[in-house]
């Protein structure tokens, strides 16, 4: 089987997302459909001492625009506040040596869009984790507009008979389009794992930053341990 993932661009996203990449044999990007806004598309959570934090990219765009077309608003000073942000809660970090020199970089890059600093951050996660799973952009598929029409033309252009939905897809999912298709869904199931953690008590669903900081190498068995 060849199974796919398709997901919109995250911020720095949490575990279940990078499991559901570790699992396909080719997670896509779904850039080209509605920005949310409040959501996971701008911002995630890290763990300070005082307890979780967002870490936010202000963002300027007029409903309803595509995560594509979504503007960095350059106004504001996120880049030095999130960097303080990191450099203060994760110095004693196992893994802050080794992962502050891309930061400290990241955090210095004038971005533009949105989805420019959200596959950054993707691409960085996953190469800490060691996830090598290909990765594909639906904006440069041709794909139907109808939800679920555009997840089972996706399916097809990369050629998979398997489609790993997030749990919630049952709720809004139509399941006759992927089997008219022949294309069968499966369902992530995933039970968040604990890992040391600096600062008191265990805090889940923060951003992968958070785990990447902390367990470095074995991030990964850490994040399949999830897996059920």
């Amino acid at each position: 089987a060849l199974i796919a993932a398709i997901h919109q661009p995250q911020f720095m996203p949490w575990l279940g997302y990078f499991d559901k990449m570790d699992r396909a044999d080719c997670f896509v990007l779904l850039d080209d459909v509605q920005y949310k806004k409040n959501e996971w598309q701008n911002r995630n959570r890290i763990k300070a001492a005082s307890g979780p934090q967002w870490l936010t990219v202000p963002v300027r765009f007029a409903f309803p625009a595509l995560i594509t077309e979504v503007a960095v608003n350059q106004m504001e000073n996120w880049r030095h506040r999130h960097w303080q942000a990191l450099r203060t809660t994760y110095a004693k970090a196992a893994y802050w040596q080794g992962a502050s020199g891309f930061l400290e970089g990241f955090y210095r890059r004038e971005w533009q869009w949105l989805v420019e600093v959200n596959l950054a951050s993707i691409h960085w996660l996953r190469e800490v984790l060691g996830i090598d799973t290909p990765m594909r952009l639906a904006s440069e598929m041709s794909v139907s507009d109808h939800p679920t029409g555009r997840l089972v033309d996706i399916c097809r252009q990369v050629g998979a008979d398997t489609y790993l939905s997030g749990r919630d897809g049952r709720l809004y999912l139509e399941l006759e389009r992927f089997a008219e298709a022949g294309i069968e869904v499966i369902f992530q199931e995933y039970e968040h794992p604990t890992y040391p953690q600096l600062f008191g008590d265990f805090i889940s669903h923060l951003s992968t930053l958070d785990l990447a900081l902390n367990c470095g190498p074995d991030g990964l068995s850490i994040l399949k341990s999830g897996r059920r």
